[in-house]
């Protein structure tokens, strides 16, 4: 191996630290190649955060990290050297954070302590959060960060301040309708101010945008709404720098740059180039690396640094090396359960019975388990792109013609990016099932902006909506069948996308039967009410305890049923209770746990009430440190359960 790395020792991780940068540019190389070299170290720096973490984004740091380093490093200082204000930097897209941390952290912004707390409790949040130093703007759905430049360059005017704001955008994330909304006001406010920077890495989560949705001349398009509009080499510092006086000279215009990048660009195989076929499955738009791509990764990023260093490697002290602690890995003990994986072969299954179903997926196929239907049923799929409003609508309509359309995305993007459309499909009294992912606290390292733990207090209201959390494979076939064949009215589906090992077994049922649930432990002295694998788990293992203990003997229910409740069976089975608890994964307030308070209420039972759930913005870290953040893991249960039993 080369100097920066010496003898790579297998299972080690390495990053380059403040001292290695700074000898970086001490160096005197030309400004192209350093700051090159600035981005290969960045990208050394994203890569051990995102194998220490367990996950996170390579791809998306990758191919834009050449165009952050030009920003960071040339852009924003030659606006300030020519009498602007400090200039302002964010991306849209959030992806792309342990890139942009690496960036941060490099140039001074964001202490260097941060690298190591990727994803983990009170580190650095797996989207980009307001909280971190550095950080402009929260993400959330995709398509808010144009808009948001708008305002902050409307407030830096009333200031009397002229700033520059640099905004990145994906190129999947321009299907997203809000972008579009955004340009014309930056055009009538002649806001020069503002540059938009699309990364046009050509890829989206699962495959090509061109066969997702394609953008057609993105220059056109953009220069339709008056923006002045070039397209540059997104990795080609030579070509940036020669970009710097003339973008800063322009005036009466925003500005963008449709800028031609790879993803994963910096280490080969990592590349979307060296992908094969018209709908290749990227592998590296999220996850971790595993410990053989990590070491070629690294390997190939540290060699071209010293190459680019040349004679001068010996100047440069090594890269830091770390055994990592695996804190980034999400929950423990064997993944039994995985409500997505197993929904590939329930969706299937339904769809042989039902020739009239048809799947809408929001670029999100991989993730919600869609690649067999696709392949099963290609004639009956809708590839809709970031675009979950559109999706939804194109459901009604779907719906009004006789087909049963099943919408999916993930709970955060869906429920609310499409809320008004939601209704509006409800109001026709047609039937339209919606099954998302990524429902409820876990897995938290991507951060709040992926947690969904509010798309049931979005959509409970609805009139005629039922929202259903299965806990197991076969409630989740049955919730599929019951909004498929018995549901009058629409049927939202919450998919826990964390892999849980169940220790206990659901009693096998033909049929939901709504407002009810099933019994997960007998218990004499109380019940616990919960849904889905990980609260359901946490809830018998507490109930266990306390009876091990000889502290309380409860029972525990799984009910699916998050918005309805059979009050007369509910009453039946509380009856003599001295405590009722519920456990929502999801925000205490407008879930499961305010139904079954008022049910009770309704029905005159006479008990106390202990509410569990997310009363604050969910927290960022591993499953164990999350679920006792918010005082949802059994251990966390035991001692409130105890306590307000005794009391």
């Amino acid at each position: 191996m080369g100097d920066l790395i010496g003898e790579q020792v297998e299972g080690t991780l390495y990053y380059a630290d403040a001292e290695l940068f700074s000898a970086l540019g001490a160096l005197g190389l030309p400004p192209s190649e350093e700051t090159a070299a600035f981005a290969d170290l960045c990208r050394i720096n994203a890569l051990y955060m995102i194998a220490k973490a367990g996950s996170g984004h390579i791809g998306s740091s990758f191919s834009s990290l050449d165009l952050v380093a030009y920003v960071m490093r040339h852009l924003l200082p030659a606006a300030e050297a020519q009498g602007e204000q400090a200039g302002l930097y964010f991306s849209s897209k959030g992806h792309d954070v342990p890139g942009l941390y690496a960036a941060l952290m490099a140039t001074g912004q964001l202490p260097f302590a941060g690298i190591h707390s990727l994803r983990r409790l009170n580190g650095l949040p797996g989207h980009p959060d307001v909280g971190t130093a550095g950080i402009v703007t929260n993400t959330g759905s995709l398509g808010m960060g144009i808009s948001k430049a708008k305002g902050m360059i409307r407030a830096h005017r009333a200031r009397g301040e002229r700033r520059r704001v640099v905004v990145l955008t994906g190129d999947g994330e321009l299907q997203e309708g809000q972008i579009w909304e955004s340009l014309a006001g930056a055009v009538a406010e002649e806001m020069d101010e503002l540059l938009v920077i699309v990364d046009h890495n050509k890829l989206q989560s699962d495959t090509y945008v061109e066969a997702t949705s394609g953008l057609g001349d993105l220059l056109a398009k953009f220069e339709a709404f008056g923006f002045q509009a070039s397209r540059i080499d997104g990795h080609d510092q030579a070509g940036l720098a020669a970009l710097t006086a003339p973008t800063l000279a322009r005036r009466g215009r925003p500005q963008v740059w449709v800028a031609d990048t790879i993803k994963g660009a910096g280490v080969s195989f990592m590349a979307h180039t060296a992908l094969q076929g018209l709908a290749p499955l990227y592998r590296f738009h999220s996850g971790a690396p595993s410990a053989e791509d990590y070491q070629c990764a690294l390997a190939e990023l540290s060699g071209r640094v010293e190459a680019r260093v040349g004679q001068d490697k010996g100047r440069m002290p090594p890269l830091r090396a770390v055994q990592p602690d695996n804190g980034g890995t999400q929950g423990s003990g064997p993944p039994k359960v995985s409500l997505p994986v197993a929904y590939r072969d329930v969706l299937v299954a339904a769809a042989e019975r039902h020739p009239e179903l048809t799947v809408l997926d929001a670029d999100l196929a991989v993730d919600m388990g869609l690649a067999p239907f696709r392949e099963r049923f290609p004639e009956r799929f809708i590839e809709c792109g970031i675009a979950e409003m559109d999706m939804v609508s194109q459901a009604g309509g779907l719906a009004l013609q006789g087909r049963i359309p099943v919408c999916h995305s993930f709970a955060c993007f869906m429920t609310t990016r499409a809320n008004e459309h939601f209704y509006n499909n409800a109001s026709e009294h047609t039937r339209v099932i919606y099954v998302a992912g990524l429902a409820g606290l876990l897995p938290a390292g991507p951060g709040h902006s992926h947690q969904g733990v509010r798309d049931v207090a979005a959509l409970g209201g609805i009139p005629n909506m039922t929202c259903l959390a299965p806990t197991d494979p076969e409630e989740l076939a049955l919730a599929l069948e019951y909004a498929i064949s018995e549901s009058k009215g629409p049927v939202y589906i919450r998919l826990c996308s964390q892999p849980v090992a169940l220790p206990f077994e659901l009693p096998s049922q033909k049929s939901l039967q709504v407002g009810r649930g099933r019994c997960v432990r007998s218990g004499t002295e109380g019940v616990l009410f919960a849904y889905g694998p990980v609260l359901t788990s946490q809830a018998y293992e507490a109930a266990e305890r306390l009876a091990a203990e000889g502290r309380l003997n409860l029972a525990v229910y799984a009910l699916p049923f998050v918005n309805r409740v059979d009050g007369s069976w509910l009453a039946e089975i509380t009856q003599g209770a001295k405590v009722v608890g519920t456990l929502d994964d999801h925000y205490v307030d407008g879930a499961q746990g305010d139904r079954i308070a008022v049910a009770l209420m309704e029905q005159g039972v006479q008990t106390r009430l202990l509410r569990f759930g997310v009363r604050d913005w969910p927290a960022c870290g591993t499953a164990d440190e999350v679920l006792r953040y918010h005082g949802l893991h059994a251990d966390n249960l035991v001692e409130q359960l105890a306590k307000f039993a005794a009391c």
